[in-house]
This record gives C-alpha cells, sequence and structure tokens, in this order.
C-alpha cells in the first residue's frame, strides 16, 4: 500500500503534505528532523491520511491535495 498524508505542525499550524510507502515511519522521519522540508517545524502531527494501491494513485493524490480545490477538501475534513 501506498500512503497520502497530511501533518500539521505544531510550531507554526501550517500543513505538509506528502506520500509514502511507509507511513509510521515516515511520519517518524518527519519528527526526528531527518526531512529537510519539516525539519525547523516539528513537532508535527498526523492529521490525514488516505491509503492507495498505487504509487501512481498516492502521487496523484498528493498533487491534488496541493491546490486549490484539495486545500479545501482537506479543510472541510478536519
Amino acid at each position: 500500500m501506498y500512503y497520502t498524508y497530511v501533518l500539521v505542525s505544531k510550531k507554526d499550524e501550517k500543513q505538509y503534505i506528502g506520500w509514502t510507502d511507509d507511513l509510521r515511519h515516515r511520519v517518524d522521519q518527519h519528527n526526528k528532523g531527518l526531512v529537510n522540508a519539516t525539519k525547523n517545524r516539528r513537532p508535527l502531527t498526523l492529521e490525514y491520511y488516505e491509503a492507495c494501491r498505487s504509487k501512481s494513485k498516492a502521487i496523484a493524490r498528493e498533487k491534488y491535495f496541493k491546490t486549490g480545490f484539495g486545500r479545501r477538501y482537506l479543510k472541510n475534513r478536519f
């Protein structure tokens, strides 16, 4: 399985959207400061995720979440 996920920084309340094939490991990497995009925004909480059967669908979902429509969708989810 592949996952598209949304993290929210407790420091600045901003979202980070990504995809992975190992959700627990990836969230752990973010919170340990091993991901450049989020290392200065820790701690992060996992706010939302979706499971996809293919890598291409997870990437497509990530791209959608980064659009205006996708951000509106996420806003309505939490």
